[in-house]
């Protein structure tokens, strides 16, 4: 494996316990300090096994997550707690709507759902994370600014689209036939016509 593929690796292991406690912290309501000990935090336990001291890289996680402000500290009846921030309470819906999307029932109704978007270059950073979750959640790309999905995601791409402040500039079409959609067809494995 090359350099940047175990860097990749090492990034994504890290985002895995970040997910991971910040489920658990969503959860729960509350997590207390007691928690980050690798016998309590049990979601943990489904992550890849490694090297290196899971309570460690729990309490690590949680780090990371009080400095990003997606958790905070509270104090309540004289032990600590971590709550969700606003904006961990953000994230973390918008990642439960992409577990939930992969996870939805999929029978294709024959029509093609299309999202369309014109991102301005000053924002380049930003469209550039909208094409990764794009890539993530199983969109094809038929252009640079267009990609496709053969199943209902609306409501997913509502919420993209305020989580990333983006509404004017991104459309979503439904349309019902592709010229040649072939490869698309095949990449969903979808019946064809």
């Amino acid at each position: 494996m090359g350099n940047l593929e175990v860097a990749s690796a090492k990034r994504r292991k890290k985002q895995d316990i970040q997910k991971a406690v910040l489920a658990a912290v969503a959860v729960t309501g509350l997590l207390a300090v007691a928690a980050v000990a690798p016998n309590t935090l049990q979601l943990l336990r489904f992550l890849p096994k490694e090297k290196f001291n899971l309570q460690y890289r729990a309490k690590t996680a949680v780090k990371r997550l009080v400095a990003k402000g997606q958790v905070k500290w509270v104090e309540k009846n004289g032990k600590k707690y971590l709550r969700l921030t606003p904006s961990g309470q953000k994230i973390f819906i918008f990642e439960q709507a992409k577990v939930s999307l992969h996870n939805q029932k999929k029978k294709w109704d024959g029509r093609w759902r299309m999202i369309v978007f014109d991102i301005p270059e000053r924002r380049r950073a930003l469209r550039a994370r909208l094409r990764g979750v794009m890539r993530e959640i199983g969109f094809v790309k038929l252009q640079n600014s267009v990609w496709v999905y053969p199943y209902d995601c609306e409501d997913f791409i509502a919420l993209l689209k305020v989580d990333m402040k983006i509404g004017k500039d991104v459309l979503y079409a439904i349309a019902d036939t592709i010229e040649n959609d072939t490869a698309l067809r095949q990449k969903y494995n979808l019946p064809e016509t």
